[in-house]
């Protein structure tokens, strides 16, 4: 390996065909998983991580899809289009390395109609062309009402179209051969134990068969999904039944292994730092349940090596985040916290900006003409005051209009710091500016009147923060006043019966003429 290999850097041309060529990378980590997850290290047993997520697609698929693009039929140049059924991780893989390769920008893939929204959506962010099929989620590759068949008949029919077909390619399960077995017997050649799930049989049948090969000592431990209980990727054994790859012979044992246990020891391991998905947890648990049984009968020295030890190797596929919402629903709520001041999930859902809150000198300099007596505010602004109806009456701003809220008093807690307060008056204003009944249509029209603005005061600049939000999102120029009425000293502004006669205000607050806002309890 070249320094600039070791040091992992691609540059040039074909930086992109050396960083996902496996024969130009390091190998990748084979990471001993903490104790928290090894319930057998009293046993003298060592479990290791092979962590194939971390090739350049995040997905031990990226090995077969790179063997199997290296075929005599692509390199002849005839080929516009690949088509593929997978679940993700393969056809994935396929168009990446389809683009670097040979710039091909057609890959179709053929699916089930039970895949999740989420896989569905990454694979069309990766620009794959999507086909659905009824039927089993996991045909047949010989049944012509599957996605598998139809996606070898269509490149049948069409010279510039390839099927790779993971299903039967061997070029498969060679990957593993090639590159994923003298790996880990070059990092670990006193494994005594190997573990893999079994889907297409690739992963375990090119890695099974290179380690016995190695070291006819190692005991290869097959795990198969329990019938009727499915996991990402892996098949129950009965669905291995029409799989032609060698598997059987690359594999010594067999186990099974349910959803609920895969789910939570992928998140057990992605929180121990191992980040993987649900197949990985998967891959630990028939490791768990093979050497749980050997204990049980009285048989773990069997395995051990010459040190006295059983170094166990298991398979990290992919990554959890396209499968999330599938961990809250195989796993109950204990295993996860809960969330804090859930009640907001579904209120406050609009931006907010800073530039929006002004303070108080500002906003009186765009609301007021300091040189005109009486004073009054400009007709292109609109001032709303949010404050209980006592409070407003006993001092507010010239020409201020009153909306008084329900969930706003003197005193009261700033919606930022309690969220029942938060959820009230967001709630409140929501109606208050937005639905289409009563007053607030009114309001709501006469607010967006062209070439005007709205300044929203409250006690303390908080709820007329919220209010602003609420009537920006409304495509009205909102703005609110940081700290409030009780923020700065309006003293010298204040109108209210008690002050009406001062000079230098107006015995009343000037109404803004009935063409700007005519509402009942407002301007």
């Amino acid at each position: 390996m070249s320094a600039q290999q070791y040091l992992n850097v691609y540059t040039g041309l074909d930086s992109l065909r050396n960083y996902w060529d496996p024969n130009k990378q390091p190998p990748l980590p084979l990471v001993e998983v903490p104790l928290s997850l090894n319930p057998f290290h009293q046993d003298g047993v060592r479990i290791y991580a092979k962590m194939m997520s971390a090739l350049p697609a995040n997905n031990v698929k990226a090995l077969p899809a790179m063997h199997m693009l290296q075929s005599e039929k692509m390199t002849q140049g005839k080929i516009k289009t690949l088509v593929e059924y997978s679940s993700g991780s393969t056809v994935v893989s396929l168009g990446m390395i389809a683009r670097i390769l040979y710039g091909i920008e057609d890959t179709r893939a053929f699916l089930s109609n039970k895949t999740s929204l989420a896989k569905l959506q990454m694979m069309r962010f990766f620009g794959l062309n999507i086909s659905v099929f009824g039927g089993p989620s996991q045909p047949e590759p010989e049944d012509a009402r599957g996605g598998i068949y139809r996606a070898h008949k269509l490149a049948q029919d069409r010279d510039d179209t390839y099927n790779p077909n993971q299903y039967v390619n061997d070029l498969n399960w060679g990957a593993h051969m090639k590159w994923t077995g003298p790996q880990i017997i070059a990092q670990l050649p006193q494994i005594n134990v190997f573990c893999a799930g079994m889907g297409t049989a690739g992963t375990m049948t090119g890695i099974g068969t290179y380690l016995k090969q190695a070291k006819p000592s190692i005991t290869r431990v097959g795990v198969c999904t329990k019938p009727g209980d499915r996991v990402p990727g892996p098949r129950s054994h009965a669905l291995l039944a029409p799989i032609n790859f060698p598997w059987k012979q690359a594999v010594d044992e067999l186990e099974e292994c349910g959803s609920q246990d895969a789910y939570r020891l992928s998140m057990e391991l992605s929180r121990e730092g191992l980040v993987c998905g649900p197949s990985s947890g998967f891959n630990l648990q028939g490791l768990y349940n093979y050497l749980q049984k050997k204990k049980d009968a009285g048989a773990m020295k069997e395995l051990s090596g010459d040190d006295g030890e059983i170094h166990c190797v298991f398979i990290c596929c992919d990554l959890p985040y396209q499968y999330l919402d599938d961990y809250f629903v195989k796993l109950d709520e204990r295993y996860f916290h809960p969330i804090q001041n859930s009640n907001l999930l579904n209120v406050d859902l609009h931006r907010y900006d800073e530039a929006w809150e002004l303070e108080a000198p500002a906003a009186m300099s765009k609301l007021y003409s300091t040189t005109e007596i009486p004073i009054q505010c400009r007709p292109e602004w609109f001032l709303i005051d949010l404050r209980d109806t006592t409070d407003f009456e006993s001092g507010h701003l010239p020409d201020a209009a009153n909306w008084p809220l329900k969930s706003l008093a003197r005193g009261g807690k700033s919606p930022f710091f309690e969220s029942q307060v938060l959820e009230k008056q967001w709630l409140e204003l929501e109606s208050l500016f937005v639905s289409k009944n009563g007053n607030s249509e009114g309001r709501l029209k006469a607010l967006n009147s062209p070439g005007h603005s709205v300044m929203i005061l409250c006690y303390d600049g908080d709820t007329a923060r919220v209010a602003t939000s609420v009537l920006r999102a409304r495509d009205i120029e909102a703005w609110s006043v940081r700290g409030g009425m009780l923020g700065y000293e309006f003293g010298h502004l204040l109108v209210s019966p008690i002050n009406a006669g001062v000079a230098e205000q107006p015995q009343q607050p000037q109404q803004p003429q009935p063409s700007q806002i005519k509402v009942d309890g407002g301007f």
